[in-house]
């Protein structure tokens, strides 16, 4: 980077400027001060994050180099999301770790999920101390892109584990995010890792109006992430009167720093198998008229091609030459939009995505 800069009008100025540019390189480092244009990255990259519908709403997907949460209540997708953009950044050849403070990853499923398990880093660590250590490290290194908590409410202090059970250990845990996201932060700004939290939901005692809802690990999180995402159950996926076999999910964008926030995203996932890649495709195709729905009838090109969503997706996982067509026609029609970061529909005129 040059450290010169041009002030005509004022040469002791102009002097005064550079020498101290050039004492701050030499104190901290070349790169520590710069002119924003002169940034080597101003767009900022992502990752997919396995649902197209998601990645829409995110304005690209997931944000690389930033730190992102994802909350929910139990059994909502958080994992199965986290895991699906474990599976993306390694597609692209990027290194993962999964931090497991819970003690709960299924490398089954985790395959299922086309998750490369031989190649994934994983950490059970036995407190939260060294569970954030070891991601201020993976950051630090710069050789790891993506890092998974799993999940900030079983990153248990030490002088929670060591003490008694009656003890009061008021606020522990707050302090420890604090502290490390304080230094993560930080490091992720050199490394370019992203870094994703899941977090749990816990009910505040005594709230009679407004949301009684709070994530866990004090407020930290909330001020350091540049994107949060709120993840739901909207309904229970049956065929007739057949079991369950899986979910329908909402994804609201709760807080996002590099695209339009409270956008909503759904999609559907399948027990064993993760998320419905074809049911995100079909929605899509469905909204930009790709497909055209009449009554419980999809059609494409004027023919029909299944009664009722179920059957079209099956028709589309049946008929992978259909599919790659009406895919490769979804995609065409997103574009990103660089002047607002934001991922939209070629043919909107206001320059904005539809909600899924």
């Amino acid at each position: 980077m040059s450290t010169t800069v041009n002030i005509s009008s004022n040469p002791d100025k102009e002097k005064a400027l550079n020498l101290v540019l050039k004492q701050i390189e030499r104190n901290f480092g070349k790169g520590s001060i710069m002119r924003l244009g002169d940034a080597a990255q101003m767009k900022v990259e992502t990752i997919p994050s396995g649902a197209l519908t998601l990645d829409i709403a995110l304005g690209g997907g997931l944000p690389k180099g930033r730190i992102i949460e994802i909350y929910g209540p139990e059994s909502s997708g958080k994992t199965t999301l986290a895991l699906h953009a474990i599976a993306e950044i390694q597609k692209t050849g990027g290194v993962a770790a999964f931090v497991d403070a819970e003690h709960a990853l299924d490398p089954t499923y985790s395959k299922a999920l086309g998750v490369d398990i031989e190649n994934l880093l994983v950490a059970q660590p036995d407190h939260g101390e060294s569970a954030l250590e070891i991601v201020d490290q993976l950051v630090r290194s710069a050789a790891v892109d993506l890092v998974v908590i799993d999940s900030v409410a079983a990153l248990v202090p030490r002088a929670e584990i060591e003490g008694e059970m009656g003890d009061n250990q008021m606020g522990l845990q707050a302090r420890l995010m604090s502290k490390a996201l304080r230094k993560i932060a930080g490091n992720i700004g050199r490394s370019g890792s992203t870094v994703i939290f899941l977090n749990q939901l816990r009910q505040k005692i005594g709230i009679t109006y407004g949301n009684p809802e709070v994530t866990t690990g004090g407020t930290a999180l909330k001020f350091y992430a540049s994107v949060r995402l709120d993840i739901r159950r909207s309904q229970s996926l049956k065929k007739g009167s057949e079991d369950q076999y899986g979910n329908r999910v909402k994804v609201k964008v709760a807080k996002n720093k590099v695209a339009p926030p409270f956008r909503v995203a759904e999609f559907d996932i399948i027990f064993g198998q993760g998320i419905s890649r074809m049911g995100c495709i079909l929605d899509i195709a469905e909204s930009e008229d790709i497909i055209v729905r009449k009554g419980a009838w999809y059609s494409y090109n004027g023919d029909n091609i299944g009664q009722g969503r179920e059957n079209t997706i099956t028709y589309l996982t049946e008929n992978s030459e259909l599919a790659k067509e009406v895919e490769q026609l979804v995609r065409d029609k997103l574009v990103v939009d660089p002047t607002k970061g934001e991922a939209v529909i070629e043919d909107n005129p206001n320059g904005t995505a539809p909600e899924a």
